[in-house]
């Protein structure tokens, strides 16, 4: 007989509470298979795709895109013995069996979580049943003895504010950005999947040309969500819990330059993607074991501090979804090259919004490169669970003393912010001065 299976939103990192449904990859009625993906959904960290623990087919689908769900509650419903025959109802006693327990995937959490799915809000959009009457529809489909499925949560026309066309994270920003209904374009991607091209194609067309423009004085109004709603939290938890100090450093970083133009003909370097930031980084983890304060964290609670061997260097990342802060793991340990390798993986993955949520928890320092986006500087805010942050700002080329006379040079600004709880301004100071130096004569790490 039929054997039904509710799949609840797994924590698919640390902590996380609720995710908002991106796109389906399934419908009632499609077959799927172990490990096969079903779901993309935006957390606060990242856009994630999960996989079906289960093979069978799909019964139903309790949310629909667009929709914030907390973790554990039942997003679809799958029966995992589609062909089996129909059996003699059980007695009374074994007429309710306990949900399967799930086996964790990679990435996936598997703890039991109550929760209730988040009024939608917004207009033109149906009210959503409340968690009790999800719930008790899955434990009718659990406690179901005539072989029969629960009636499917069908997909309403796009008119009414239901289903949204798949469309990847990106794309959907697009398409907020140009003023785009997501809902009136035919996909002519893959399964349906909508474009870019599908997307500006839209946008430059005479009907949308000729849609209302918004008077002076108007206004444009996006829920925060996701990464934004992260980034908002974790920065006004810093600022006002870590008392920032600031610290600047001009430095002259000629040698290094000059060191880089070498390296890129060196057959170690020649297939490598070699930045300043790479030098940058690899400064910060050889300055960091002189100054171990800056990658430390504080425990309020315990009220200790926590001083960390490794370094889980963060660098912030802008991407379309917003600032991330992915991690390079154990970069006390690589090289030049190996993190030179790494930071181009780690920015390129989270600028396709691929970085897994994993890779963006238990940093203990970080880079915030402003030079990219010409930025001489500025006043970065600490991480939450971090002791230290370091902006690294733009190469310009600027008049410059050298012997006592003017040369022109490559110089840059560097800025350290630290918490004063737990770093004095020497020990800023100190290590401020040590990543200046190590930029500025690359030999000096043959000292350290």
């Amino acid at each position: 007989m039929p054997q039904y299976k509710s799949f609840p939103l797994p924590d698919t990192a640390e902590g996380l509470t609720e995710a908002e449904i991106l796109s389906w990859h399934v419908q009632p009625g499609d077959e799927v298979t172990v490990n096969q993906i079903i779901v993309e959904i935006e957390t606060a960290k990242a856009a994630v795709e999960l996989p079906c623990p289960w093979a069978g087919v799909v019964t139903e689908l309790h949310v629909r895109p667009g929709d914030t769900v907390t973790v554990g509650t039942p997003i679809l419903t799958i029966d995992t013995d589609p062909g089996g025959a129909a059996a003699p109802a059980p007695a009374p006693a074994a007429a309710a069996p306990a949900e399967e327990e799930m086996k964790p995937l990679v990435g996936y959490g598997s703890k039991t979580v109550t929760a209730k799915r988040r009024a939608r809000k917004g207009p033109a959009v149906p009210a959503e049943p409340a968690a009790a009457a999800v719930q008790e529809q899955v434990g009718q489909a659990f406690t179901s003895t005539n072989g029969s499925a629960p009636a499917a949560v069908q997909p309403e026309p796009a008119a009414t504010g239901g289903y949204v066309p798949l469309a990847k994270p990106p794309v959907r920003k697009l398409a907020k950005d140009l003023g785009v209904d997501l809902r009136s374009l035919t996909g002519t991607g893959a399964d349906g999947v909508i474009t870019r091209e599908d997307v500006q194609q839209a946008a430059s067309a005479p009907e949308q040309a000729a849609a209302p423009v918004a008077t002076r004085g108007g206004e444009r109004r996006v829920p925060i969500k996701g990464v934004r709603k992260m980034t908002a939290q974790a920065m006004v938890s810093s600022a006002f819990t870590a008392p920032h100090v600031t610290e600047f450093l001009t430095v002259d970083v000629t040698p290094m330059m000059e060191l880089r133009a070498r390296l890129k003909n060196h057959r170690e370097f020649r297939d490598v993607r070699l930045t300043p930031l790479a030098f940058c980084a690899r400064a910060v983890t050889m300055a960091i074991k002189r100054t171990p304060e800056v990658n430390a964290a504080w425990d309020e609670a315990a009220q200790e501090i926590v001083y960390k061997d490794y370094v889980h260097l963060g660098i912030a990342a802008a991407t379309p979804r917003g600032l991330i802060v992915p991690k390079v793991r154990d970069a006390e340990r690589m090289s030049l090259r190996e993190l030179a390798v790494a930071l181009d993986e780690l920015t390129t993955t989270a600028r396709e919004g691929k970085t897994p949520p994993g890779d963006m928890v238990n940093g203990t320092f970080t880079i915030t490169n402003v030079g990219v986006f010409g930025v001489d500087t500025g006043t970065p805010i600490i991480n939450p669970g971090e002791s230290a942050i370091l902006a690294f700002g733009a190469i310009r080329d600027m008049p410059w003393v050298v012997d006592g006379d003017i040369k022109v040079r490559k110089v840059c600004q560097l800025a350290l912010s630290f918490d004063h709880r737990l770093v004095d301004g020497q020990q800023g100071s100190e290590f401020l001065a040590d990543v200046g130096a190590l930029l500025a004569d690359p030999g000096m790490a043959m000292t350290f």
